[in-house]
């Protein structure tokens, strides 16, 4: 019970973006909050080959790290499966990029045991993969000059995981494989992906999995969320004055206890309340994700979220006024970004489940609707009327239901 109650705290956290709807972005102190005991006096790092060493390694499989550095000085950890357990499959093996969605990193790709994880499933299925840790997370806490206790490092939303992060990452699979890469995104991943694609800068990307797609957000809505943010205005206010988003730092765990003695709030229903009903995670594999995650994100991504729920339309960040978005777009709105713009005959298999509350049904039909353009023998989607959100990258099935049609996809389309 436990385990369960902490999972349901994580998940409450992990989308309380519908929390920080009423939020300006204004400057914030950083948190501390090292959570991890390895991690590095100095900047809360954590080093890649902790990965490699419990969850690679060990099971038989080769393993190798990389820093590569953002053109804005964050130094980012990308983990490498080169083949499978077996080995073989000569020198050109296609690569395979796996970005994880936000408050986790790389590890959710190896959570479940090697025969049920998309990463180890992928290497032995010939694929030469690469798995990205975006800043922030405890693999990347790393800057040229900025400390991450610096209220500065968190100065960022997942615009700018796009344009610095997820481009510096695949420009890294290239240089190192000589080939473009295929690409698999979860959630935030997904976002990533498609606003590069409306942008023209996933030139060196082959084809794109996108596994519980988050573009327009107009229907996670919650009682819970719209109950929390009303009430608990001054506690929100306070508690996310924070640069660093940290789940397991002492102002959030705060907020948290606040918000489970709300009347009417049972902190053992929340998982689903936030994510819809996951249908098939295994308990062992909710322990090692719970040994692993959260992970921390900056506060100001979160109100990018929030931003994209409340206005409805996905744009880069709006930073409250006329002037301040003048002074960084050139025009007094942020701009919107144009899904429509991504290319036709570009390789897309799309995957979502009935029962997710965040990449809702109602939303996902309204991406499909602006990409009904798409080339059909480049498309394909996949619905799942059973799976949650949490079931695409941790479902004891999902090997069988999600993961052998992404790899006969990667195939036609390498």
């Amino acid at each position: 019970m436990a385990a369960n109650s902490f999972l349901n705290l994580a998940f409450l956290s992990f989308y309380s973006v519908s929390l920080l709807l009423v939020l300006p972005f204004q400057p914030f102190a950083a948190s501390r909050g090292r959570f991890l005991p390895n991690y590095d006096a100095d900047n809360g790092a954590l080093p890649l080959t902790a990965i490699c060493s419990a969850a690679v390694t060990l099971n038989g499989y080769k393993c190798q790290e990389f820093d590569v550095t953002t053109d804005d000085g964050y130094v980012l950890s990308v983990l490498r499966i080169p083949e499978g357990r077996a080995g073989g499959g000569g020198p050109n093996r296609p690569p395979v990029l796996l970005q994880h969605g936000v408050l986790v990193d790389g590890m959710t790709w190896l959570v479940n045991p090697t025969e049920e994880s998309l990463a180890t499933i992928l290497a032995d299925n010939g694929f030469d993969v690469w798995i990205s840790n975006v800043r922030g997370t405890r693999f990347s806490r790393r800057h040229l000059t900025l400390d991450s206790n610096n209220s500065q490092f968190w100065n960022w939303t997942w615009d700018d995981l796009v344009t610095h992060d997820l481009q510096s990452v695949i420009e890294l699979v290239f240089q190192q494989t000589g080939q473009k890469t295929h690409y698999v995104g979860h959630s935030m991943g997904t976002l990533m992906a498609m606003v590069s694609l409306s942008e023209g800068k996933f030139d060196k990307v082959k084809s794109a999995a996108l596994l519980c797609p988050i573009a327009y957000l107009t229907h996670i809505t919650t009682a819970l969320g719209v109950v929390a943010a009303k009430a608990f205005l001054g506690e929100i206010i306070a508690t996310f004055g924070l640069a660093e988003f940290n789940l397991k730092g002492q102002a959030v765990a705060i907020f948290l206890k606040t918000l489970c003695t709300y009347p009417g709030v049972n902190c053992y229903d929340l998982l689903p309340a936030f994510t819809g009903n996951n249908c098939c995670l295994n308990a062992s594999t909710v322990e090692t994700f719970l040994k692993n995650e959260p992970q921390s994100t900056a506060t100001k991504n979160l109100v990018h979220f929030a931003q994209s729920v409340r206005n409805g339309v996905l744009s880069k960040y709006d930073y409250g006024n006329a002037t301040a978005n003048m002074e960084h777009y050139g025009v007094s709105k942020p701009p919107v970004y144009d899904l429509s713009k991504i290319p036709h005959d570009f390789p897309i298999f799309l995957s979502y489940g009935g029962q997710d509350a965040l990449s809702d049904v109602k939303d996902v039909r309204i991406l499909l609707d602006i990409l009904k353009s798409h080339d059909q023998d480049k498309m394909k989607v996949q619905y799942i009327e059973k799976y949650a959100h949490a079931d695409f990258i941790m479902g004891v099935d999902a090997k069988d239901i999600v993961y052998n049609e992404i790899i006969e996809f990667f195939r036609t389309h390498n």
